[in-house]
């Protein structure tokens, strides 16, 4: 099964209302998010005008915002709750192992499909 997964980082990086961003090799920076306990993992970058969401976004319950433009997402669902964004943020299922926070390596598109 590990083979089949992606580790991300160690639980114990990500800080409870924080995003911390992890880079993979051939894509685009993904972001780690815990909120009451509870990890979400997104693609980092807003669909809007690519600010990094681990960095720069602001936790507010299951939603991010962007303090570029204000623009917000659900952390659960990727979906759009406010603009300027109309594109959804893609969103993994986590995989918590070992005190480890993984993804399907099948779900990682490499950066030339984004």
């Amino acid at each position: 099964m590990l083979d089949q997964l992606v580790r991300l980082c160690a639980a114990d990086d990500v800080d409870e209302g924080a995003g911390h961003r992890v880079s993979i090799p051939g894509r685009e920076d993904l972001a780690v998010f815990k909120v009451n306990g509870e990890f979400f993992v997104t693609d980092d970058l807003c669909t809007h005008a690519t600010a990094s969401l681990s960095e720069d976004g602001y936790i507010e319950g299951h939603v991010i915002e962007c303090t570029w433009h204000q623009g917000k997402f659900d952390l659960r669902t990727g979906q759009v709750l406010a603009p300027p964004c109309v594109r959804p943020l893609r969103v993994y299922t986590p995989v918590i192992l070992d005190d480890g926070i993984y993804i399907k390596a099948e779900g990682l598109l490499p950066r030339s499909l984004l």
